[in-house]
């Protein structure tokens, strides 16, 4: 596949989940993973898992609302091929007002945590060597096939994947002129911890490793928007075209998500 030829990838976000099954995906002699996250043991778990299969690992505790922080850690790296911005929480409405402590968090991590990692990496890049396909580096960001319906049971959740998948979207085409790719990731329901919780059916529920594979296959196609599986896409965004009220009816019926799921 296209995507060995990064060997300088780092992974939001990367202790459980999409994010560990990525970097177990990109694993491999000759690359080097800088993986963060903020779960210490967590992140010694998959690391290890990383070097098992051959790969370099530096690890870092890492909370991607720390804008310096985020910095410091794209400013240690000696070069940088790929950065997934994976980490991201989630959260529902309980069937009742969102708390508005639990709005803030979401967005300040899954927009706010996207941008304090995304941009300082693209202005490294651009300073970087273009490679034989003229890109300088990409930068993939986890949003979620949720940024296609303004779902009441998960307004912030759904309000900050849109957010990051139309700002992703909308500097890939401006930043391709410094060689620098952007790409959307808009994966469905995904077995991990995130999801475990739900008490509603999600159709089309995949394993963590087929995603990665999906989403690593999409970003190495040059894909700018990497959505799947296609069924869930397709209704999110049959589901997001139904007129706002309606949508509201039809989501009083289901079951409410929990609240503060991260």
């Amino acid at each position: 596949m296209a995507h060995t030829a990064w060997t300088q990838i780092a992974i939001t976000g990367a202790s459980s989940g999409l994010g560990r099954a990525l970097a177990l995906a990109c694993a491999r002699p000759g690359v080097t993973l800088h993986l963060a996250a903020r779960d210490t043991a967590r992140l010694a778990e998959a690391s290890t898992a990383c070097r098992s299969a051959g790969a370099t690992v530096t690890e870092t505790l890492l909370n991607v609302r720390d804008a310096p922080a985020a910095e410091a850690w794209i400013a240690g790296m000696p070069q940088l091929d790929l950065l997934i911005a994976n980490a991201g929480i989630s959260g529902g409405t309980g069937g009742v007002a969102e708390p508005a402590g639990q709005v803030r968090a979401i967005f300040e991590t899954n927009v706010t945590g996207v941008l304090n990692t995304a941009l300082p990496a693209m202005a490294r890049m651009a300073a970087q060597p273009a490679g034989p396909d003229g890109v300088r580096g990409r930068v993939a960001v986890i949003a979620s096939v949720a940024a296609f319906v303004a779902a009441p049971g998960a307004a912030a959740y759904c309000a900050s994947k849109a957010a990051v998948q139309r700002w992703a979207e909308a500097a890939d085409a401006t930043e391709r002129h410094r060689g620098i790719r952007l790409h959307a990731v808009c994966p469905g329901y995904i077995r991990t911890p995130m999801t475990a919780v739900n008490k509603f059916p999600m159709p089309f529920l995949m394993d963590a490793d087929e995603a990665a594979r999906r989403t690593l296959a999409g970003i190495a196609a040059g894909r700018t928007r990497v959505a799947f599986p296609w069924p869930t896409y397709a209704m999110a965004r049959l589901a997001g075209a139904l007129p706002p009220g309606l949508r509201a009816v039809v989501a009083a019926r289901l079951p409410a998500k929990d609240v503060t799921q991260a």
